[in-house]
C-alpha cells in the first residue's frame, strides 16, 4: 500500500471514530461536557501511553523530546500547540450538550477549507480540477451561511481558525503523530486530574453506574485511535487532500447533532450543508480516482 493510500484510509477511519465520539457526552449524561472532557483525557492518555510503550518504548520518546524540543522556542511552540489541542478536546465534548453541536459541526466544515487554502497559498500545493470544484462548492456554502446568519458562533470560529494552526505547526516542526500526542496528553493530564479531584462527586457517580464501566474504556480507546490515525494521516497526505477528506467528520457531526441530539437547525442551513456535501461527493470521487491511479495522483 502506498503512503498516499494509507493516509486516505487512516483519515477516513479517524473521521468515523470522531463521529462516534461526538455522541459520548450525550450517552454519559447527567455528566456535563467538561466532566466528560476530563474523563476522556484520563482514559485517552492511558490508551496513548500503552500504544507508545508498545510501539516505540519510553527511551525513544525521551530521545525524541530531547532532540526535537531542545530549544526554548521549540518548547514554547509545542506548549502553545498543546493548549490549542486541549481547548479543541474540551469544546468537542462540551458543545453537544450545550446546544452548540451544529455550530461546532460548521467549524469542522470550515476547517478543511482553511487547510486547503493553507496548502494552496502557504505550502504551494496544487489542486486538481475536482478538488478546485469541491472547494468552490464549499466556499459557496460558507458564503450562504454568512449571508443568511450575518454572524458565526464563537465555537465555529475557534474550531476553523485555531485547529489548522495546530496541524500546520506540528507538520512544520516535524513532530511524529504518536510522540506529539503522547506529550500533549501528558501535559494536559494534570489539569484534568485536578478537575476530577476538585469535583470528587464525579468519580463517585461514575463508580456507582455500571454503564460507565463500558463507556469510559471505549471513550479512551476510540479517542486514542482517532487522534493517532488522524495526525498520522495529516503527515502522509498533502495538506490540501487531507483538508478535503476531513469533510467527512463534520458531515457525521451534523447528522449526529440533528438526528440524535435534536439540535434545532434553521431551514436556510440545509442549503449551506447541501452545497458543502456536494463538494464532499466530489472529494469522494477524487479519492476513488486516487486509489485507481495512485502514482498519477501523487
Amino acid at each position: 500500500m502506498t503512503p498516499l493510500s494509507k493516509g486516505i484510509l487512516l483519515c477516513l477511519f479517524s473521521q468515523l471514530l470522531f463521529g462516534v465520539l461526538y455522541l459520548f457526552s450525550h450517552w454519559m449524561k447527567p455528566l456535563g461536557g467538561t466532566d466528560v472532557f476530563a474523563l476522556r483525557m484520563l482514559t485517552m492518555a492511558a490508551g496513548i501511553w500503552l500504544m507508545t510503550l508498545y510501539s516505540i518504548g519510553l527511551p525513544a520518546l525521551w530521545r525524541f523530546a530531547r532532540k526535537r524540543l531542545g530549544t526554548q522556542r521549540d518548547r514554547l511552540l509545542f506548549a502553545i500547540g498543546t493548549a490549542n489541542i486541549g481547548s479543541q478536546f474540551w469544546l468537542f465534548m462540551w458543545a453537544p450538550v450545550n446546544n452548540e453541536g451544529v455550530n461546532v459541526a460548521m467549524g469542522y466544515f470550515l476547517f478543511p477549507v482553511v487547510m486547503v487554502l493553507a496548502g494552496r497559498f502557504w505550502l504551494k500545493e496544487r489542486l486538481n480540477g475536482l478538488q478546485t470544484a469541491a472547494l468552490v462548492l464549499a466556499g459557496l456554502g460558507v458564503a450562504h451561511e454568512i449571508w443568511t446568519q450575518q454572524a458565526f458562533s464563537w465555537t465555529t470560529l475557534w474550531v476553523c481558525l485555531a485547529y489548522p494552526v495546530y496541524y500546520l505547526y506540528r507538520r512544520e516542526m516535524k513532530i511524529p503523530a504518536l510522540q506529539g500526542l503522547t506529550l500533549d496528553l501528558t501535559l494536559i493530564l494534570p489539569f484534568a486530574l485536578a478537575y476530577l479531584l476538585w469535583h470528587a462527586d464525579i468519580t463517585a457517580w461514575v463508580l456507582g453506574e455500571p454503564r460507565y464501566w463500558l463507556l469510559l474504556p471505549l471513550l479512551g480507546l476510540f479517542s486514542a485511535l482517532a487522534m493517532s490515525a488522524n495526525l498520522k494521516s495529516g503527515q502522509l497526505l498533502p495538506v490540501s487532500l487531507f483538508g478535503m477528506l476531513s469533510y467527512a467528520e463534520p458531515a457525521l457531526l451534523f447528522l449526529a447533532a440533528v438526528f440524535v441530539l435534536h439540535t434545532p437547525v434553521a431551514d436556510s442551513a440545509y442549503i449551506t450543508y447541501g452545497l458543502i456535501w456536494a463538494g464532499l461527493m466530489l472529494l469522494c470521487l477524487n479519492g476513488w480516482l486516487v486509489f485507481r491511479r495512485p502514482k498519477e495522483a501523487v
